[in-house]
């Protein structure tokens, strides 16, 4: 359960630094929060490893191109989402976010080699179906503008492209790199704009503007650990949790109680979630099942590997998913 619940806690916290940038929107620009939150984590990261003598491994890679696509991919996603949310409403702009799910299954298919189950997909699907119940009724009208649409499809387009480079990178030991060089890179890409455009704040913002780096931090390093322990198949549905992680946050900040139909698809994104899972879980046993069989050990029964007596070897079985 690894995989779902550190992608889950970084939907939470991603789902956080949304709210809050949302916030800061409306009285501070893109290259503002976005420079000072690559500013805060970069300065943490930088003062964490002094401290405690080089703390989350070597910023150095042996894959430089990959880290290089994954922090411009970040880069894009940041911008996508801060501009798309200061123009679209919520419901326009998370019907578009939802696509991601299947657009990592996609490119973990194409680009990973990943072999992605038809009952993944389904699930996708049926979570998707949720979000289209869930938001529906607040389409209609004229609609946003045309560029938060764009922009919101090329952020979520950029966060398809991270989750799968973090399954690429899922080899590589420690944290230090997948923090750092997103950081440098939004440091140098938004820190002039930033200087350019800059709004003095007052406490209580700064503290909000400070809190973005903090918050992202944690949110990079769980969504990059979530596909260290499982793929993008397993987890693809739970990424429509962020759906009901909207709806309370909808209503802890903004007051905005949910609607019957936000209710009804959320319901919905939790049961393709736990399907997704269980159906995860039955493939994996049939899988441990058809091994057993190959390697002559009959599902349940007993086996303990070669070992001389006393050497504390402990008696296992071929349903429990351990191999000799």
């Amino acid at each position: 359960m690894k995989g779902p619940v550190l992608l889950l806690a970084g939907i939470v916290l991603f789902s956080l630094l949304d709210a809050n940038s949302k916030l800061l929107s409306g009285g501070y620009g893109l290259g503002q929060v976005v420079a000072t939150r690559y500013a805060v984590l970069l300065a943490l990261l930088l003062l964490a490893r002094l401290a405690f003598g080089g703390a989350g491994g070597s910023v150095g890679t042996s894959r430089p191109g990959l880290h290089l696509l994954r922090a411009a991919s970040m880069m894009v996603s940041a911008a996508g989402f801060f501009l798309a949310f200061r123009q679209l409403p919520l419901a326009e702009g998370y019907l578009v976010f939802f696509t991601a799910p299947f657009m990592t299954l996609a490119l973990s298919a194409a680009v990973l080699r990943e072999v992605v189950p038809r009952a993944a997909w389904f699930w996708c699907a049926v979570g998707f179906g949720g979000v289209v119940l869930a938001v529906l009724p607040k389409l209609g009208g004229d609609g946003g503008p045309v560029f938060g649409y764009l922009a919101v499809l090329a952020g979520t387009l950029g966060f398809a492209v991270t989750q799968t480079v973090n399954r690429s990178l899922r080899g590589e030991p420690g944290v230090a790199r997948i923090l750092f060089w997103p950081s440098l890179l939004g440091l140098l890409l938004y820190g002039p704009l930033a200087l350019w455009y800059w709004v003095p704040p007052p406490a209580p913002d700064l503290a909000m503007l400070m809190a973005n780096g903090l918050v992202a931090g944690a949110a990079v390093v769980a969504t990059a650990a979530a596909f260290r322990h499982a793929d993008a198949a397993r987890l693809g549905p739970f990424g429509f949790a962020a759906l009901p992680v909207s709806v309370l946050l909808d209503l802890a900040i903004w007051g905005h109680p949910p609607d019957p139909a936000m209710l009804a698809g959320g319901a919905v994104v939790v049961l393709a979630c736990v399907m997704s899972e269980r159906a995860a879980r039955l493939a994996k046993g049939q899988g441990v099942k058809a091994q057993g069989k190959v390697q002559g050990i009959p599902a349940g029964k007993a086996w303990a590997p070669s070992a001389p007596s006393g050497s504390g070897a402990v008696e296992r079985t071929a349903a429990s998913g351990s191999g000799p």
